[in-house]
């Protein structure tokens, strides 16, 4: 399968749902949004490779390339199939292969494993669907987490370690709940930040950081434990009730947040799936072809601010 999947909008719907390439596709763009998202804190970015030593922007961007024919096998088997045990079986099925698929294309490094199950699950309900309503899509996708992986292989992942010692429920526990820290947290940030007249870099940021603010980030806490997490909680905390990203003073502490997890070797890389999510659903709910371009970066080069 091609990785580059074209959106056409004479097929943006098919047979009153949505097309399985142009699902993919807003998943991908999504996931590459997320990455060349700027600054973030303790991960990869335009800057940089955050607190990691393994992954690099042009890696994040080859990874969402390689998983992306993925995801439209899962729309495609939502299409085909009815809500159940055995599409579950198949997306589970499909998720695995697209973990190899990614660890081929980045040299055997994790870069969206936890990204393959969020947006998977989303992707296969949305494809079952035939209208973009955020909630519902995130309601049906945890119902499908909920039922078995029968062949899931008995492995010891860093979530089940992370889960053992600090009872933290991880990307799982997030999808059989519905993903409320994207329909609560990040696509409400979101929306308020648009209305405030933000630049979309500013909105985006704002919606990854009221994320981090509420979820225990099994990255987080595997990286930094209990002490890592309130780190991580409070620095986005303080930024927000600051006024969140877009002034000078507020970009310094934004700045700040970053270097300190850095130091701490923190990446919030549950935040960061999570904020993907948001933007694919945010591009399903707001009818969008394709995921909004974020063009703060060339305002800025154009009024002379960067």
């Amino acid at each position: 399968m091609a990785n580059m999947l074209p959106i056409l909008r004479q097929v943006a719907a098919v047979r009153g749902v949505f097309a399985a390439e142009h699902l993919a596709e807003l998943a991908r763009q999504a996931l590459v949004a997320e990455a060349e998202l700027t600054p973030k804190p303790g991960l990869v970015d335009r800057r940089g490779t955050g607190a990691h030593s393994d992954l690099s922007l042009v890696l994040m961007r080859r990874s969402a390339s390689a998983i992306a024919p993925y995801f439209a096998a899962m729309a495609s088997a939502a299409q085909s199939m009815p809500f159940g045990q055995e599409l579950r079986t198949e997306v589970a099925a499909i998720g695995r292969a697209a973990e190899s698929a990614m660890l081929q294309a980045t040299g055997g490094t994790n870069s969206h494993k936890g990204a393959i199950w969020i947006l998977g699950l989303l992707v296969t309900s949305a494809g079952q669907r035939n209208h973009p309503d955020p909630a519902a899509i995130a309601q049906d996708a945890g119902s499908l987490a909920c039922l078995p992986d029968r062949a899931q292989p008995q492995l010891v992942s860093h979530g089940a370690m992370v889960r053992a010692r600090f009872g933290a429920t991880g990307a799982r526990g997030e999808a059989v709940s519905g993903f409320p820290h994207v329909i609560q947290n990040g696509l409400p940030a979101l929306r308020a930040a648009r209305k405030s007249g933000g630049k979309e870099t500013n909105n985006r940021l704002s919606a990854l950081l009221s994320i981090m603010v509420h979820l225990e980030d099994t990255c987080v806490l595997y990286r930094g434990g209990a002490e890592g997490l309130a780190v991580a909680h409070r620095g986005a905390s303080e930024v927000l009730l600051a006024g969140g990203p877009g002034s000078v003073a507020v970009d310094r502490a934004m700045l700040q947040f970053d270097h300190e997890l850095v130091i701490r070797n923190i990446s919030p890389g549950g935040s960061a799936d999570l904020l993907a999510a948001t933007l694919f659903l945010d591009a399903l709910e707001r009818d969008q072809y394709a995921v909004e371009e974020d063009n703060s970066h060339s305002e800025e080069d154009s009024d002379g601010t960067n």
